[in-house]
């Protein structure tokens, strides 16, 4: 058996220039980090022709085109994985949550794929590879920083060309920085979950479309990415709490589906017990509210009151990896 472990995220700054729709025109930049909250993807031979896969379902194929699940479908596919095997997927946060999900799945399916194989591919090639299924074989209207942040993990810097090409790099914070930076990120779930293919479509559609508001937003959150880059490799984490509530601000302006009353309220509510800045996480409209304050312990209490579960979490420095082969 083979099982694989890859990251889920949060995204840092500059999230949306990561869009095809966008980087095509301006090149993009993101800053993601990778959290100790993971998809497991096991792999194992069967003695049954077919493929036998567990998710959210239970699915039996006798060959890949038959396979429901899209994603596994275009990976047995591409890399021609013949019957006769099971997969199963297991995660430690629900799907459609903000967290990077889709992509952190596609990677971690590809790292196991490959280790079936006997074959080891690096970073880059496992990003590109997601990428390519889930934007150029399937279709979806995402961005390219969810796959990439899961293949490396840590603190990361991704450019994106107006090509396409990504390139990464670690970001270098001071001594106590990065530190900070943990401990003083909050994430707190709203309650219930979305698909983010509606309103990524709708700035996707908007970019194409040359709406001029919308490429201003996203100008203005590509140049936003490069100031966080700025303040936390200079040693400022207490500056990225503003700039946070900035992020979110040009982040509603992009959809109207991208809030509602009662994230706006909840989103108020931790402002108000201490926290210098948040916004969602993810494309929007439900998920995870991720809060910085220099102070966390009277936002952590707040919400406990309030009865909205917090996920703690610590920052993951591997990204996908083998976390067992017998």
């Amino acid at each position: 058996m083979i099982i694989s472990r890859t990251p889920l995220r949060i995204s840092i700054g500059g999230g949306g220039t990561d869009l095809p729709s966008y980087y095509g025109l301006a090149g993009g930049h993101v800053i993601s980090v990778a959290i100790d909250k993971y998809i497991y993807i096991a792999i194992n031979d069967t003695f049954t022709n077919d493929y036998f896969l567990k998710y959210s379902q239970l699915e039996r194929a006798e060959t890949r085109d038959q396979i429901k699940h899209p994603i596994i479908r275009e990976a047995l596919t591409m890399l021609e994985i013949d019957p006769a095997i099971e997969i199963i997927s297991m995660a430690d946060i629900p799907a459609g949550t903000g967290l990077g999900s889709s992509g952190a799945f596609t990677v971690g399916l590809l790292k196991a794929l490959y280790a079936h194989r006997r074959e080891h591919v690096p970073a880059q090639h496992l990003a590109e590879q997601a990428c390519h299924i889930e934007i150029d074989r399937l279709g979806e209207p995402v961005g390219k920083q969810d796959q990439f942040i899961a293949a490396y993990g840590g603190l990361t810097s991704f450019t994106i060309g107006t090509n396409g090409t990504v390139s990464a790099e670690s970001l270098k914070l001071p001594r106590g920085c990065l530190t900070d930076l943990e401990h003083n990120l909050l994430l707190f779930f709203t309650g219930y979950s979305r698909s983010a293919g509606s309103i990524l479509q709708d700035q996707a559609t908007k970019s194409r479309d040359g709406d001029a508001q919308m490429r201003r937003n996203l100008d203005e959150t590509l140049d936003l990415g490069y100031r966080v880059r700025t303040v936390l490799e200079a040693g400022a984490p207490d500056a990225y709490g503003d700039l946070l509530n900035e992020h979110w601000q040009r982040k509603r302006q992009r959809s109207p589906g991208m809030s509602n009353a009662l994230i706006d309220e909840l989103y108020e509510f931790g402002l108000a017990h201490g926290a210098s800045g948040g916004k969602l996480v993810g494309a929007g409209a439900g998920g995870f509210l991720l809060f910085y304050a220099h102070d966390a312990a009277p936002v952590r209490r707040a919400f406990r009151e309030r009865g909205l579960q917090e996920v703690v979490f610590r920052f993951d420095h591997d990204g996908a990896v083998l976390a067992a082969r017998t």
